[in-house]
């Protein structure tokens, strides 16, 4: 019988260079890159929120691949696709906590009924760790910007090409066209 070694967060901080990974269930979860429509509505959504950080203050704008630390049951870190974090910076160490807003752009691989169930699961692990808004964010397929928000997470505001979408209340007065993410 072998036994199985529980992952880390040292192990987190030991993922080769430009890699992303969560860590999940006592496992390392590795992430594929983001193909090109995706990672520029991430990047765009991450700009947007600088520019907010920048005018309105009360948090820190972050893009891709950095890590919130967290301590719950089944999961101890995200890695999202933009976020708006309120919490302390400590230099080059993850950070500690959920972001109050967090992005995840749907790439090739998250369609389907087992992605849909992990995709849940994932958005109530953001909210039981602190998160206000998750932002589902499908510029492939359906091209929509799904808001689901804490206070009724089985609920979600979606917006459609030619209309601003929000994250109420985790980033108040932001908003971002949907268009600006199918582009």
């Amino acid at each position: 019988m072998s036994t199985k070694t529980e992952a880390t967060i040292e192990d987190l901080y030991r993922v080769p260079e430009n890699g992303k990974a969560e860590l999940v269930n006592g496992e390392l979860i590795l992430m594929s890159p983001t193909g090109g429509v995706p990672g520029r509505a991430g990047g765009r959504i991450y700009r947007s929120l600088d520019d907010y950080e920048r005018s309105v203050g009360g948090g820190y704008a972050f893009p891709d691949n950095v890590g919130f630390i967290v301590n719950l049951p089944r999961r101890r870190s995200f890695s999202p696709d933009a976020a708006f974090y309120t919490g302390e910076l400590k230099g080059g160490l993850f950070l500690e906590g959920a972001p109050v807003f967090a992005v995840e752009v749907r790439s090739e691989g998250d369609y389907g009924a087992r992605a849909e169930r992990e995709m849940a699961r994932k958005r109530a692990d953001y909210f039981a760790a602190g998160t206000l808004v998750v932002w589902d964010v499908d510029v492939l397929r359906e091209r929509v910007v799904r808001v689901y928000r804490s206070r009724d997470p089985e609920n979600p505001t979606i917006y459609r090409e030619g209309e601003t979408a929000e994250a109420e209340p985790a980033a108040p007065g932001w908003t971002m066209a949907v268009d600006d993410l199918l582009t």
